[in-house]
This record gives C-alpha cells, sequence and structure tokens, in this order.
C-alpha cells in the first residue's frame, strides 16, 4: 500500500520546466503577432507566426500587406520544422498594417490573432491589421 508520506513530491524545477515545455506548445500551435519596441531606432520589430493547421498543405507562404505595398512575393516566410510559418519585419510604430498571409499562390489567410480586422475594398473578405 502507498501512502501519501511514500510518494514523491514532484520537485519545483521539473514541474516549472514541464509549464514552460507546456507554454511553448500552445505557442507555436496558435500562431500570432510579437511587437520589439527598440529603445535606439523608431521602430518595432514584429514577428508573425501562421500555424500549421492554417497552411493545411501549403508550402509557399507569403505575407502581403501596406508594408509592402501588397506585393505578393516580396515576403516569403520562413516554414519551421512544427510547420508553422514566420517572419520578422522592421515596422514603424504609431501606426496601423493592413495584411494577409498568401498561401501557394492562390489560397489567403487572416492572420487567428490579428489586433483587429477590417474590410477589405473588394467587399468579399476582412483584412487582418496590426497596431505598432
Amino acid at each position: 500500500m502507498i501512502t501519501n508520506t511514500d510518494k514523491k513530491k514532484p520537485n519545483a524545477s521539473s514541474a516549472k520546466e514541464s509549464a514552460q515545455r507546456t507554454v511553448k506548445k500552445s505557442k507555436a500551435s496558435t500562431g500570432g503577432i510579437k511587437k520589439e519596441y527598440l529603445k535606439t531606432k523608431n521602430i518595432c520589430k514584429v514577428t508573425f507566426r501562421l500555424p500549421r493547421a492554417a497552411v493545411v498543405d501549403g508550402n509557399l507562404v507569403y505575407i502581403v500587406g501596406d508594408f509592402n505595398n501588397w506585393d505578393t512575393n516580396a515576403n516569403p516566410m520562413k516554414k519551421l520544422k512544427n510547420g508553422d510559418h514566420t517572419i520578422k519585419l522592421d515596422l514603424e510604430p504609431g501606426r496601423e498594417y493592413q495584411y494577409r498571409y498568401f498561401i501557394d499562390n492562390g489560397t489567403w489567410e487572416n492572420d487567428w490573432q490579428a489586433d483587429k480586422y477590417i474590410p477589405t475594398p473588394y467587399g468579399d473578405s476582412d483584412n487582418s491589421v496590426v497596431v505598432v
């Protein structure tokens, strides 16, 4: 028979490491936006991450928006080992940027974690917006 005194208590560092692994997993699966404001320059380094679930079978993903004049080939995203796609862009603070993801030269996808959404001028969908 095992009593409470016979059970080993989990050590605090292993519990913390386990929690960190869980957090990292969850971040990778949801995608999103990370903003880093630089003190020395008037720039915000924005990391965009599109989760594997949004890409489905796509291999080529580009981020397209105000910051690149909606050029569908200007900013290819890097595919990570887990299937997510990511890119880091330098954007000017104090602005809002509309954007979307362009997958395999045919499918458009919004950012599931965008700061907000604005209807496109074409009226058929919304654009993702990042507020910097």
